[in-house]
């Protein structure tokens, strides 16, 4: 096996070396070319001897450990899936790998597993894998693998996440997108019927919990859960619940849209009307607070404490995700795919990069991300865009000959913090940028509706047989390039539209011929991988706020209350004016660091809880400390959970105005990046509902480490007041059993008139 192996490199690379005729680039950046069956990347490349091989030289970077294949051979039968028939060798062996390896992820149980290095079905993973390819090839593992993440209060689960899961970490709603993607592609009204009142049920607690007064929704930006890789490292895990994310935000929207489209299908018209004005309410909120004019794309998210900002950062899937589910309209959506950064190996997670953090989702493409973009863009009619976008995914499912899971930006290789090989979300990136775009497959409730989008550097004629859709088979030819058809037959017969019936059966032909017409070019915003400045550290001393010199910096931007007030290139500014203040690096170039932590040059009123407890006793408890609690203050803490009778604590505030309300409190029943014992509460004045009090993990066993929850805006008069905070139905976390925390004081700041 090796020495033939050996022998088709050596054969490939003295053709190329030899001067063989030249082959037309399809895909060519600064980094790597895709031209003819093989793909070249600086002294390494891949090539396809067969539609059923991919061999490569690629070697890892030096002493980086993990073990590279140079080969990639079928060994699963695949008859009962689609074949592929196209004239590029190497496109066809990329597409039957994919469909190689998804034979590898079906676990015994009829479950679809993450990785080969990662067991198990995760809510985000799977759910993006059915939506982009598993809900029409494994329907019902998808089906069966959806089902594992309805926990037995029939909730969506929230498996992952910082701070012990939802709701500091809140996109489980995709779940929802992914359920309805199995019902178009299968029809089965029963299981329709199944997921509407675990939706509605899911989508209705996170109405009272992460949907915040601007409209955007809070918590953590979809899929990137690992907090340090996305956030400043002074932000803690109860102000990312606070924050407000592109990408979770538009996963939010679309899950209302989905249970309106469901409740309309059901009959509940009154329902699908609400749940319709929902999700407009959100996209809407989406364009209102997070569309940057001077960037062309949405920010990141919006993130601080009582006085949120901008976080400018491109998130591509965010990006993508708007574009495919119209929250972003056609003008915008062309200008994101014009706008949004593209480094030499591809749209990289966000950009610009954290300098001060190894790659994994700083500084990576991950190309089930790169899938999304590339649809995206064929959506928008971006030719060039989606072309670079596709050469993003095959090229590293060529040279790694697995599909991966992550990459670095710097230099394309897997040197990462976590890595897999068979993949379930990237291979089923890489299925679908053939089946959704070349082919144009799209489903809908009552059909399958064909848009081929063909970019002239991949003009051919290419087939898709067997594809099994419902009681049907279909064979599917796309002849030709463009971004309109010229003509579509079905078994023969012109049809006027590009359109096939739901009750369509037996053996059927399609062919789809292109218009070969010329795509309206648009732009492509090349740039170099960027690191932004590091994030300023700051003090207030001697009624100055103060900071740390930032190396290579080109001026440092000054925030009151989240609004700019001055611009300097000094390392101190006055703050005689009471405030939230802040401090942002800006390069000479204009990148901009995260904006530091807030210091407030205002007094907090503080209420001591009336505790007298220094050691823990709920049956909720889930680590226990080896020696009694210490480092809260006054006498005592009070100890929560689901049993404790609500807490009522008197405030007397001296003036009318906007107080932000937080709680200093310790949770040590779980680690910060992971499990699922977030405690959660309501808050109520004087008998109103205010709004929801996140006591996330701190770490195991971290008892002694006291920090604030999340600040709760509420308008009060001057006088005295009662706060209460109070465990309710809704409040029911992730881990159902444990919701325990304890709490030390309540803080009030004065935080507008």
């Amino acid at each position: 096996m090796k020495t033939s192996v050996c022998l088709l490199l050596a054969a490939a690379a003295s053709a190329l070396q030899a001067g063989a005729a030249p082959v037309t680039d399809i895909v060519a950046t600064d980094a790597y070319r895709w031209h003819g069956d093989t793909i070249t990347q600086g002294e390494f490349f891949a090539t396809a001897p067969s539609a059923t091989e991919i061999v490569s030289n690629y070697y890892a970077q030096p002493g980086f450990g993990f073990p590279i294949s140079h080969t990639w051979k079928l060994k699963n039968d695949l008859s009962s899936y689609p074949r592929l028939s196209t004239p590029n060798r190497l496109h066809q062996a990329i597409y039957n790998m994919g469909l190689d390896e998804m034979v590898n992820a079906v676990e015994p149980d009829t479950t679809l597993r993450t990785g080969k290095e990662w067991a198990g079905v995760w809510t985000r993973d799977v759910s993006y894998s059915i939506i982009l390819s598993m809900s029409y090839l494994q329907p019902e593992a998808s089906r069966i693998s959806l089902m594992k993440k309805v926990n037995p209060n029939g909730v969506i689960i929230q498996d992952t996440g910082s701070g012990g899961a939802w709701p500091v970490s809140s996109d489980r709603e995709i779940w929802t997108v992914a359920a309805y993607e199995v019902y178009k592609a299968t029809g089965d009204r029963k299981w329709l019927e199944y997921i509407y009142p675990v939706i509605k049920k899911s989508l209705d607690d996170d109405a009272l919990t992460v949907v915040s007064g601007s409209g955007l929704v809070k918590g953590e930006t979809s899929f990137i859960d690992w907090r340090e890789q996305s956030y400043p490292k002074w932000m803690n895990m109860a102000d990312i619940y606070n924050s407000e994310a592109l990408g979770t935000s538009v996963v939010h929207s679309q899950a209302l849209r989905t249970l309106a489209e469901i409740a309309r299908e059901l009959g509940h018209k009154k329902e699908a009307e609400e749940y319709t004005a929902r999700a407009q309410a959100v996209a809407d909120a989406i364009n209102k607070n997070l569309w940057l004019d001077d960037k062309g794309y949405y920010a990141m998210y919006n993130y601080g404490r009582n006085f949120p900002v901008l976080n400018p950062r491109a998130e591509t899937l965010g990006e993508a995700l708007a574009i495919i589910y119209d929250v972003a309209d056609a003008d915008r959506a062309r200008t994101i795919t014009e706008c949004n950064p593209t480094t030499p190996f591809g749209a990289a997670i966000f950009f610009p990069q954290i300098a001060d953090m190894p790659a994994y989702h700083n500084n990576a493409l991950w190309p089930w991300v790169a899938a999304y973009w590339a649809i995206a863009n064929a959506k928008a009619g971006n030719e060039q865009g989606t072309l670079e976008a596709i050469g993003s995914i095959f090229r590293p499912a060529a040279l790694f000959t697995t599909n991966k899971e992550n990459f670095n930006l710097d230099n394309g290789d897997i040197a990462t913090e976590l890595n897999s090989s068979n993949m379930l979300w990237c291979l089923a990136g890489n299925i679908a940028v053939t089946n959704r775009i070349l082919f144009g497959i799209n489903f809908e409730r009552d059909g399958l509706r064909f848009a081929p989008f063909v970019p002239k550097a991949l003009a051919a004629e290419r087939t898709l047989d067997n594809f099994k859709y419902r009681n049907a088979t279909l064979s599917i030819t796309v002849r030709g390039y463009g971004d309109r058809i010229r003509s579509f037959t079905l078994n023969g017969k012109e049809r006027k539209d590009a359109f096939i019936p739901a009750n369509i059966k037996g053996d059927n032909t399609i062919v789809i011929t292109m218009a070969d017409n010329e795509i309206a070019p648009l732009k492509v915003n090349r740039t170099p991988n960027v690191k932004a400045p590091l994030t300023p550290v700051t003090w207030i001393a001697d009624g100055r706020l103060q900071w740390n010199p930032i190396e290579y910096i080109g001026s440092y931007r000054i925030l009151r209350d989240g609004k700019v007030v001055a611009e300097t290139r000094q390392t101190s500014f006055d703050v005689s004016v009471p405030g939230d203040y802040q401090v942002v690096g800006v390069s000479a170039d204009g990148v901009e660091s995260f904006a530091s932590e807030p210091r407030s040059s205002r007094k907090s009123i503080i209420a001591q809880l009336p505790g007298e407890s220094t050691a823990i006793a709920s049956a909720e408890i889930y680590n226990t400390p080896a020696a009694p609690v210490e480092g809260y203050t006054g006498t005592g803490f009070v100890e929560i959970d689901q049993k404790t009778a609500p807490l009522s604590i008197p405030v007397t505030v001296p003036a009318d105005g906007t107080y932000a309300l937080s709680v200093r409190y310790a949770n040590g029943n779980g680690p910060v990046n992971t499990e699922n014992k977030c405690a959660i509460r309501t808050v109520s004045v004087d008998g109103q509902r205010q709004g929801i009090m996140v006591f996330p993990h701190r770490g195991v066993n971290n008892w002694d480490d006291w920090g604030m929850s999340n600040s709760v805006l509420v308008p009060l008069k001057a006088g005295s007041h009662t706060v209460t905070i109070d465990f309710r139905p809704e409040n029911t976390n992730m881990n159902i059993r444990t919701n325990h925390a304890l709490l030390d004081r309540v803080e009030l700041v004065k935080v507008g008139d």
